[in-house]
């Protein structure tokens, strides 16, 4: 027992069991998995929790399973109808097989975000200008669908896909807006015209209403008297008996 007499070469012992003994001691938490190689061989994913490693021999690979949030930098594209635009979108996706996302492709996170990026440019290549301006819901989900099937090998999903901003050129821009303004033009004179087609509709019936009722021509005249007279007025109005009128006109049209 000579060694163990040695006191410094006890303590240099202990710490080379505490270092194999740290080294070999892995936690990963709940939403995290450690993918484990064993000289170079898959031995498969494990997690959450403590477990132990062969120091030397085992390696580890983390793998977050949380959901990612992928910012897709600004593409500059050209729609269907040969308008120039730069289009950005966010991406969220996690990983469903920690396995396949370490085995199957060299760095997912970068992979993913070159294949959203090209399928970005792809699809608003693919689509007019007021279609990647009205129809950004479609848009969203057909990129989401392209996306998904291409990660999917890779053990990933996407969640959703999101366009969020389309940047036009500035001559566009103006056309646009001239045209915008074209429009509420357009819809004001639209409305006037409607209600000035009622209000001739209503002054038609009101008129042919006064016309047939008895009397009716009588009290719209004295209606109308009334009116002219409520300020003071140099002019006379003397009304006359429609009976008389109508007499006159039933001789005129005897001479």
């Amino acid at each position: 027992m000579v060694f163990f007499e040695d006191p410094i070469a006890f303590v240099g012992l202990l710490a080379v069991v505490v270092a194999v003994l740290y080294s070999s001691i892995k936690i990963v938490k709940e939403y995290e998995r450690g993918v484990i190689f064993r000289l170079g061989r898959l031995i498969g994913a494990k997690g959450p929790g403590l477990f132990l490693v062969i120091p030397g021999i085992d390696t580890m690979q983390r793998v977050d399973l949380r959901v990612v949030t992928l910012d897709v930098p600004a593409q500059e594209v050209i729609t269907r109808d040969n308008v120039t635009v730069k289009v950005n979108a966010v991406i969220y996706y996690r990983i469903l097989d920690p396995v396949r996302a370490v085995v199957e492709v060299e760095r997912y996170h970068q992979a993913t975000s070159q294949i959203a990026q090209t399928t970005l440019r792809s699809v608003v290549g693919r689509s007019e200008l007021d279609e990647v301006l009205s129809e950004r819901d479609r848009l969203n989900s057909e990129i989401q669908g392209v996306i998904d099937e291409a990660t999917d090998p890779w053990g990933i999903k996407v969640t959703a896909v999101e366009i969020k901003d389309v940047e036009l050129p500035k001559e566009m821009q103006r056309a646009i807006a001239k045209q915008a303004e074209s429009e509420r033009e357009r819809r004001a004179r639209v409305i006037s015209a409607e209600g000035e087609l009622q209000a001739s509709k209503k002054l038609a019936e009101a008129a042919r209403a006064v016309s047939e009722a008895p009397g009716g021509m009588q009290m719209r005249t004295l209606q109308t008297i009334e009116k002219s007279t409520e300020e003071k007025a140099s002019t006379t109005i003397i009304p006359l008996p429609m009976e008389i009128l109508e007499a006159f006109k039933r001789y005129a049209d005897t001479e």
